[in-house]
């Protein structure tokens, strides 16, 4: 089934700011692999460190695509785990099923935000361990389902996850437990592959990506929406029209247009922090343009059809407040998006003065970005 999606696989896109119709499948979007808020919050401890697990649960587009939306995974790589091999197989090859390969994600994640017990749930969320050699519409050996491990300390918590697993099945559980004896990273094409063709195969569900996302919230920051009647208040008129009544500003007549000085992007209602700078791009359209916002948990995305267009609409996630579009249009080596945000929805805090402002801990942001 998999490989005759490959040979259908073909998208195009035609985006703009304030037209044209956006086909953006709102259901398969992404939690950057290496999400910067992630890294702000991993500043608050003494320690960075990072451990790998490595999953294998059938088709690993699907699979992959899931633990890329769950806060705390700081990076993804599908490949092929535990052959006969003793050099990197084909796509093509492992398909015949001989190889013993097993398409597998390798999943590094923060301890510190997540534990490996809450992804072991998460896994067990999105396949049959009961089912051998099958997940989905995909058949043979290479679609098995297991748990490779390259810490042996971890193996007791895996098998106590296991045996509460088979506990709630009449049938034997088939999931493999193994220390990793090889992984090697498949071919360029396969990954973030749902990324790349929001439209392609996946034997998972798409409800099942929203749970994922849901999984591990950021925690909130004191920062809180104002009741109506405040924003009335605080916001000028050109602000709460484009922030409550989903207005758009005029293209090249706004604040932050053409602003590309280092700093912060907030809520213009709640004050949280939504954008940096180096994630900024001129982009032509009039509207402050960025490749992604600082994590995907603090907005939403929504079907916008109004003006007879078919759009995705950006909102704050606390506030609640319209922000802009995000289209497909965006630079690829950064990601391919384009997060069109109007100015009157945000405000722009320069870097000389976010420890003054309550946000010096996003500082490390901006200089690691700088480094790169």
């Amino acid at each position: 089934m998999k490989t005759y999606f490959l040979c259908l696989m073909a998208i195009a896109f035609t985006m703009g700011c304030a037209n044209g119709n956006n086909k953006r499948t709102t259901s398969l979007t992404t939690n950057d692999e290496n999400s910067t808020h992630q890294q702000a919050e991993m500043k608050k401890t003494n320690k960075s460190k990072s451990t790998d697990i490595y999953f294998a649960g059938g088709c690993f587009w699907g699979t992959e695509h899931f633990f890329k939306q769950i806060r705390g995974v700081l990076a993804t790589e599908v490949g092929y785990a535990n052959g006969k091999l003793s050099k990197a197989p084909s796509y093509e090859q492992v398909s015949t099923g001989n190889t013993g390969f097993a398409e597998t994600v390798k999943v590094t994640y923060n301890p510190q935000l997540i534990d490996l017990n809450q992804l072991l749930d998460l896994y067990f969320k999105i396949i049959d361990p009961t089912s051998l050699n099958k997940q989905g519409n995909d058949r043979g050996t290479q679609y098995r389902t297991g748990i490779y491990y390259v810490n042996e300390t971890e193996k007791p918590l895996i098998d106590k996850a296991i045996a509460t697993l088979a506990a709630q099945y009449s049938k034997p559980i088939v999931v493999e437990v193994l220390p990793l004896k090889n992984f090697y990273k498949a071919e360029e094409y396969h990954q973030a592959y749902l990324d790349k063709n929001p439209q392609g195969y996946c034997h998972i569900s798409p409800a099942l990506f929203e749970i994922a996302r849901k999984a591990n919230p950021v925690k909130q920051e004191g920062f809180k929406k104002p009741s109506q009647a405040d924003l009335r208040k605080q916001l000028t008129p050109e602000q709460y029209a484009v922030t409550q009544e989903s207005a758009t500003e005029r293209p090249f007549a706004n604040a932050y247009y053409n602003e590309f000085r280092e700093g912060i992007y907030v809520d213009i209602t709640t004050g949280e922090p939504l954008f940096i700078s180096t994630d900024k791009f001129e982009s032509g359209c009039g509207w402050p343009s960025f490749s992604k916002p600082i994590d995907k948990k603090l907005i939403e995305e929504k079907t916008d059809k109004s003006h007879n267009m078919t759009r995705t609409e950006v909102r704050s996630k606390l506030g609640d407040a319209h922000l802009g579009h995000v289209f497909n249009d965006g630079p690829k080596d950064k990601g391919g998006l384009r997060y069109c945000i109007n100015s009157a929805s945000l405000r722009f805090i320069p870097k000389a003065d976010m420890e003054k402002e309550g946000y010096g801990k996003y500082i490390s942001l901006l200089e690691k970005k700088t480094k790169k």
